[in-house]
């Protein structure tokens, strides 16, 4: 109710809140200031979409649960990083939503796959059903590798989009590994049968002399499960996943704190700025002229904020790379990190897949491997120190 009874006024007000600090504020790859550009950090953040708790929502399975309060918030999560994936790929960094405004259709289409019901290609009844295949039962609660997994596995139905995901394991980002997954699976061999991706490129906003190698590369969302720490962040990578937020392929983190998942957006001085999936709301439905309202999937309030030392360990650091020179300055930004002093590289990039590695195909052909089995408890770990919250 108090939401919906902001006004811009009181929105200002309670803007003031946010830090008066010299520091810049970073956004998902956008650095601003506070003095002078506060109502652009505002629109900022509004523009992401943001997933929340639901309820009445058709029962998951047929049969499942109507609401995911107190079990979903990480599955909320991942739709969040997802959905700035899609926003990336179909609308552009740029694009903002502004209440009242007309949206186009591309944004209404990203918007959709996310929607409870069972159809929507991200939607919580997909998610909670494909964790089963992860081991995860309908209402148990996710860690962010789980999530990661689940999310690559819906993407390979979601044409439109014609996304490569990869989930970098062990630690190691392989160039190599990536630069096959998202030249591969294309929708022709010559340019000439092309004139579909043709047009498909040109409409993502790439001007026309774009190289035919960039033609010839799906748009890469990489999501990197980590632990950066025992019970408690380690203090050495703080730089680090600062200079995540400052890459203009920033999808953000997905992780939090005991008992809360949330999806972090950007920082400010010792602050990460993040969206909270902690609050319930009834679930949408379609208006009568079939247009969806949207204004409950967009914060209109200023983010959430919270001190970086009390980060739970375990995280999901998420990059979009639309074209293969995008991933090529992202690794060139990689690599100078490790140049960074008193900054401890959260992990590894390499060229090619180190010998003493397994197949990368290994974990998911044989999901009962104690290799699988060390690596979910590795990187689920948190989900012992999360308890179903009764709300």
């Amino acid at each position: 109710l108090f939401l919906a009874t902001l006004t811009y006024d009181t929105l200002r007000f309670e803007y003031e809140d946010f830090p008066e600090t010299k520091e810049p504020v970073w956004i998902l790859g956008r650095k601003y200031s506070v003095f002078t550009e506060k109502e652009e950090i505002l629109l900022d953040v509004t523009s992401r979409l943001w997933f929340t708790y639901r309820k009445n929502f058709p029962a998951i399975g047929g049969t499942g649960p109507t609401s995911d309060t107190g079990w979903g918030c990480m599955l909320r999560c991942g739709q969040m990083i997802f959905a700035q994936a899609l926003v990336c790929r179909h609308l552009g960094r740029d694009w903002r939503w502004i209440k009242g405004r007309r949206q186009m259709d591309n944004y209404f289409n990203v918007l959709n796959a996310f929607i409870d019901k069972k159809d929507s290609y991200y939607s919580i009844h997909q998610i909670a059903q494909m964790g089963v295949g992860e081991g995860k039962s309908i209402g148990q609660w996710y860690g962010p590798n789980t999530v990661a997994q689940v999310l690559k596995k819906l993407a390979t139905f979601d044409t439109w989009s014609s996304l490569a995901v990869h989930i970098a394991m062990d630690n190691t980002v392989v160039m190599e590994e990536i630069r096959r997954l998202c030249q591969s699976n294309l929708p022709c061999a010559g340019a000439a049968a092309c004139p579909a991706l043709e047009s498909d490129v040109l409409y993502n906003g790439c001007p026309e002399d774009v190289g035919v190698r960039d033609r010839l590369w799906k748009p890469l969302v990489l999501l990197i499960p980590l632990r950066l720490g025992l019970t408690e962040i380690n203090e050495a990578y703080i730089e680090t996943l600062k200079h995540c937020f400052m890459m203009p392929q920033s999808l953000g983190v997905i992780g939090g704190k005991p008992n809360s998942a949330h999806y972090f957006i950007g920082y400010v001085g010792e602050e990460l700025i993040y969206l909270d999936p902690h609050t319930t709301q009834p679930a949408v439905e379609p208006g009568d002229s079939g247009c969806l309202p949207d204004e409950s999937f967009h914060c209109q309030h200023p983010p959430c904020r919270m001190s970086i030392a009390e980060l739970d360990p375990s995280i999901a650091v998420g990059f979009f790379c639309n074209t293969e020179a995008d991933f090529n300055d992202w690794c060139q930004q990689i690599k100078k990190l490790s140049l960074v002093r008193g900054a401890l590289p959260m992990f590894e990039l390499v060229e090619r897949q180190p010998s003493h590695f397994s197949n990368p195909d290994v974990l998911n052909l044989t999901p009962d491997s104690s290799d699988a089995d060390r690596l979910e408890r590795f990187f689920d770990s948190e989900d012992e120190d999360f308890e179903i919250l009764s709300l």
